[in-house]
């Protein structure tokens, strides 16, 4: 047991920058709230890290006295971890491995609680069944691939998924999953109208292409938000810093008296006869690509700006050359963020609208799956 006496405004201060939490590495543990009830009461213990005497634990025969009141050698911690550190395993607590436990705390307290409202962000997840594959969303690894620029505005994130028991070849599919996402997003959307200002969002979307443009959709221009991309090598949230961006391209077609159709050839290139397959040889097919398509080629913020620089681009050509009553038929092959990227370009007020199609092997080829229509606009109040 201690035998120094801890001053009152030492107390005050470690509670402060302990933000009433178990500062032991991994633990975390609100100390003012009982687990399970929830009853609110004291449970934290003020442990040294150089005991007070020089006989306790990790003692020493100057320092012990001359630190049994100083900040810099008091932890918060809870019941089980100040026993730990004090009784069952002092050799595997050096003074050391104590204070780098607390600076860490402290150094993450200091940056969460003095973040800048700006820096602040709603996590957005979305994910849906591509074939027979789930979607491997999780908050952890959306709050780590935010971090410096933002910081999550809440504890749980903005959920719009939706369990399905239905395969993507089944027109059901695409109907259910549809109307899900948007009373998903008018709900939760909703719901946060009613306590926060105009916030930012952070989306993170896996599922297929047709259903991440209709989020895209959701998520228009008018919200402040960034969206972000899913890499595989290395497989992370996270672009590269160091990584050069890239530019695309929009191919016009020799013609423009037949059907508008976009082919989006960025992750894979699709061959026009597929497409023709779908539509006939007499449309008219823009290509919006890469120089050399494949996977993971969205690895800077800057191609994502690119990317929608050329779909503005492209969306005001379709128009010019084949007037305002035209619809546009999307054959994509992008990756995730592109898609929902390339939904959020398309205003309702200004732009064709589209019917998107989804390559499936179960269907040999490519199927209609959403219509984008000025009818189906997001609907919100920011």
């Amino acid at each position: 047991m201690s035998i120094s006496s801890i001053s009152s405004i030492n107390r005050y201060i470690l509670w402060g920058i302990a933000a009433g939490r178990c500062q032991y590495e991994g633990c975390n543990e609100k100390l003012y709230q009982d687990p399970t009830t929830k009853s609110e009461f004291n449970q934290a213990y003020i442990a040294h890290i150089i005991a007070d005497k020089p006989g306790g634990p990790r003692g020493h025969e100057t320092l012990s006295e001359e630190l049994g009141d100083d900040l810099s050698n008091l932890m918060l911690l809870c019941d089980r971890h100040h026993r730990l550190v004090d009784s069952h395993d002092v050799d595997g607590h050096s003074v050391s491995r104590l204070k780098e436990m607390k600076r860490k705390h402290e150094e993450r307290i200091n940056t969460v609680s003095g973040i800048d409202e700006e820096m602040r962000s709603h996590i957005v997840l979305y994910g849906a069944k591509i074939g027979d594959h789930g979607s491997p969303l999780t908050f952890k690894e959306a709050v780590n691939s935010m971090k410096p620029e933002f910081y999550p505005a809440t504890d749980k994130p903005i959920e719009l998924s939706m369990a399905s028991p239905h395969k993507d070849e089944e027109d059901r599919y695409w109907e259910i999953q549809s109307e899900s996402l948007q009373r998903n997003f008018d709900t939760e959307l909703g719901r946060l109208k009613e306590t926060t200002d105009v916030p930012h969002f952070s989306i993170f979307g896996l599922a297929p292409q047709p259903l991440l443009i209709q989020l895209g959709v959701l998520f228009s221009e008018i919200f402040r938000a960034k969206v972000y991309t899913r890499l595989r090598e290395p497989e992370t949230w996270k672009h590269p810093e160091d990584d050069a961006p890239i530019d695309f391209e929009v191919i016009k077609p020799d013609n423009t008296d037949g059907e508008p159709v976009l082919n989006i050839s960025i992750t894979a290139e699709i061959e026009e006869s597929r497409i023709e397959k779908v539509m006939g040889e007499d449309s008219s097919i823009w290509k919006l690509t890469a120089p050399k398509p494949g996977k993971d080629l969205i690895r800077s913020d800057k191609t994502l700006e690119n990317f929608r620089s050329r779909v503005r681009e492209v969306f005001e050509e379709v128009k010019k050359a084949h007037g305002q009553d035209s619809l546009i038929h999307v054959f994509p092959a992008m990756p995730n963020s592109t898609a929902i990227e390339f939904g959020r370009v398309w205003q309702p007020k200004a732009e064709l609208p589209m019917k998107i199609y989804d390559q499936n092997s179960s269907r040999d080829g490519f199927i209609e799956t959403l219509t984008i229509t000025k009818r189906q606009e997001a609907r919100h109040d920011y």
